[in-house]
C-alpha cells in the first residue's frame, strides 16, 4: 500500500533542498492538504467529469439534479463537508436514457463520459479504492487514462487528493506552473518537462510541493515577471500620453506672434 502524507517530514525535507520553496512554506505556514473522503473510484471520477470547465458553483447545481434523477438512492456519503446524497450506481447510469440524462444539465459529451465510466467500471477497468491501493501512480493513470474524458491530469487529482499519494507532480498543471514561474522569476510559465526535472530534488513529496505551489500561484504580491514588465510598460505609456497632452495644452495656449 503507498506511503500516506507525512506534512512534517515533507516540509522539512522541502526546505532543505529547495531554498527559494522554502521561503514560500515559511510564508504559507503548514500543509493543509487533507485526504477527501473517497468510497468509490467511481463516483469520485463521476464527480471529477461533472465538475470539468464548470465553475463550483454550476457543477454543485448540476451534480445534485443527477443525484435527483435516481430517488430510489437513499445512501448517503459522510465527507468533510457532512452527509450528503450518493451517488447513482453504474448499473442505474447504464440503465438510464440520454435524455434522462441530459436533463440534469449534463453535455452530451459529459454524458457518453459518464456512460463509458460506468461501463468500464461494470467490467473492471476502474478498480475498487481498495484495489488502487494495491496500484502505483503510473499503473492507474494508464488504466484510467482509457476512460473517456479522463485524462492524466483528472487522474493526478485523484491521486493528490482522494488517494493521499505523496509523490505526485502535475506538471501540465497551470497553477502549478505559475507557482514555480512567479518562485523563480521567469517570464513565462515553465515547459512540462523542465518542471519535471527540476522536481526530481522534491522527492518523494512532490504532492506537498504540488500544494505549496498553488499557494504561491495566489499570492498578489508576488507577481509573474511578465506582467510586472507589462505594467512597466503601461505605465511608461501612460506617462509618456499624459505629458504629450500636457505639452500640447501648454502650447494651444501661446499667443500668437
Amino acid at each position: 500500500m503507498p506511503k500516506k502524507l507525512d506534512h512534517a517530514a515533507a516540509c522539512e525535507h522541502l526546505c532543505r533542498v529547495d531554498r527559494k520553496l522554502a521561503r514560500i512554506i515559511a510564508r504559507t505556514g503548514p500543509c493543509r492538504l487533507q485526504q477527501e473522503t473517497t468510497q468509490s473510484i467511481f463516483e469520485a471520477l463521476l464527480e471529477s467529469i461533472i465538475y470539468q470547465q464548470l465553475n463550483g458553483k454550476v457543477a454543485a447545481t448540476i451534480t445534485a439534479r443527477v443525484k435527483a434523477l435516481f430517488p430510489q438512492n437513499t445512501k448517503r456519503i459522510r465527507t468533510r463537508r457532512g452527509l450528503v446524497d450518493g451517488f447513482p450506481s453504474p448499473e442505474q447510469i447504464l440503465a438510464a436514457s440520454e435524455e434522462r440524462l441530459r436533463s440534469a444539465g449534463l453535455s452530451r459529451a459529459k454524458m457518453l463520459a459518464i456512460s463509458d465510466l460506468a461501463a468500464k467500471t461494470l467490467d473492471g477497468t476502474v478498480p475498487t479504492v481498495k484495489q488502487a491501493n494495491r496500484m502505483s501512480d503510473e499503473d492507474l493513470v494508464e488504466r484510467l487514462d482509457s476512460v473517456r474524458g479522463i485524462g492524466r491530469w483528472t487522474v493526478e487529482m485523484l491521486l493528490i487528493f482522494r488517494l493521499a499519494r505523496p509523490d505526485v507532480l502535475a506538471v501540465d498543471d497551470y497553477g502549478i506552473r505559475k507557482g514555480f514561474a512567479k518562485i523563480h522569476k521567469l517570464v513565462g510559465l515553465p515547459k512540462p518537462k523542465e518542471l519535471l526535472a527540476y522536481g526530481e530534488r522534491w522527492r518523494p513529496y512532490r504532492s506537498v510541493a504540488s500544494w505549496y505551489l498553488w499557494r504561491a500561484a495566489e499570492m498578489k504580491d508576488l507577481p509573474m515577471v511578465g506582467a510586472q514588465k507589462k505594467t512597466a510598460r503601461a505605465a511608461t505609456r501612460k506617462k509618456a500620453a499624459s505629458k504629450k497632452a500636457a505639452e500640447k495644452k501648454t502650447g494651444s495656449r501661446r499667443p500668437a506672434k
